[in-house]
């Protein structure tokens, strides 16, 4: 099945400033809300407790939070998933596990006087341990850098590798600014959506750049763009088969997955847009602007080929019984 004919060539690198100048505005746009507007921290990593409730029966917001406003002035109270679900955050520091049972039962009695209610879970998490979680995940992220560029630099080349990092930097930080746009809140499902969109774009890019190398090797094409729009091109209906499967699966938990699912759901959708776009539309046209020389590039890969071909004639040699 081919969306798009792969002996058309399509001409994605005459139009490389404007999807560039797309790129740098959407960057623009995410680190303003990051450094503004911030992020919307979970427990995981800002510590406290949260309490998810569900009434029999719909109750206002408003009801719920000027009864919890009389014990806990600044709980944070949103609705979760319907009016008869809620999500209850109290910005209580340094709790110890064995509190979790008797605040839950403390929350219900509170409650009690507006509707029945149940008590659906309790998450409790120390202000320390949050701040351990989110520098583990920082450094999770930096380390999967890290091996990525030393994977691409020891597969391909230099060049290859710091735009693809470059192109990850790209997807991360838009996804971030979604994330933080929307008011998505920031847990440990987050944090594995980014991980998760990284490895999938990193796929993306590796497969147009595996695509570019293959063109250097047995094409005669000297101008780069044009052989990277040949690469492209032969790659394109691939591309967006797989990012559409992947696209529907996500949409489909971000849909009908329910509310705890819907932050890492929301981050992946935006990631697999962002990613699929980037492998064609940046990191691709950064090769160009890198330098990357065609002609350096096949000599060597002349060069590893003849290397390869004396190594085997030697084996051969040694295997024949000849010194």
């Amino acid at each position: 099945m081919e969306f798009f004919s792969s002996n058309k060539i399509y001409d994605f690198m005459g139009k490389r400033k404007i999807f560039i100048s797309i790129s740098i505005f959407l960057i623009i746009l995410s680190l303003f809300s990051i450094f503004t507007k911030g992020f919307n921290w979970g427990i995981d990593f800002a510590g406290g407790v949260e309490v998810q409730v569900r009434f029999e029966k719909p109750i206002k917001i408003a009801t719920i939070r000027e009864v919890i406003a009389k014990k806990y002035p600044n709980a944070n109270i949103t609705t979760f998933g319907s009016d008869r679900e809620f999500l209850i955050r109290l910005n209580v520091k340094d709790v110890n596990s064995d509190v979790r049972k008797s605040l839950g039962s403390e929350i219900k009695n509170i409650l009690s006087k507006i509707g029945k209610v149940e008590i659906r879970r309790v998450d409790i998490v120390g202000a320390k341990v949050g701040n351990e979680l989110r520098e583990k995940g920082l450094k999770a992220l930096i380390f999967a850098i890290i091996g990525i560029l030393i994977y691409v630099s020891f597969r391909f080349e230099w060049r290859f590798a710091v735009a693809s990092v470059l192109a990850l930097f790209h997807d991360t930080i838009i996804s971030l600014g979604a994330v933080s746009a929307f008011n998505i809140e920031v847990n440990l499902d987050v944090l594995a959506a980014i991980l998760t969109l990284m490895g999938y774009s990193l796929n993306d890019t590796i497969v147009v750049f595996d695509r570019i190398r293959e063109e250097v090797k047995k094409s005669n094409i000297k101008d780069l763009a044009t052989l990277i729009n040949v690469a492209i091109s032969k790659t394109l209906s691939r591309t967006v088969l797989t990012s559409l499967t992947t696209f529907f699966v996500v949409l489909t938990l971000y849909l009908f997955g329910g509310e705890i699912i819907k932050p890492f759901s929301f981050t992946l959708l935006v990631g697999i847009i962002v990613g699929t776009y980037s492998s064609i539309f940046i990191a691709s046209p950064l090769l160009i602007w890198l330098g990357f020389k065609i002609d350096d590039y096949r000599k060597k890969l002349a060069e590893k080929e003849k290397r390869k071909r004396e190594k085997e004639k030697l084996r051969q040699t040694y295997q024949g019984g000849v010194v």
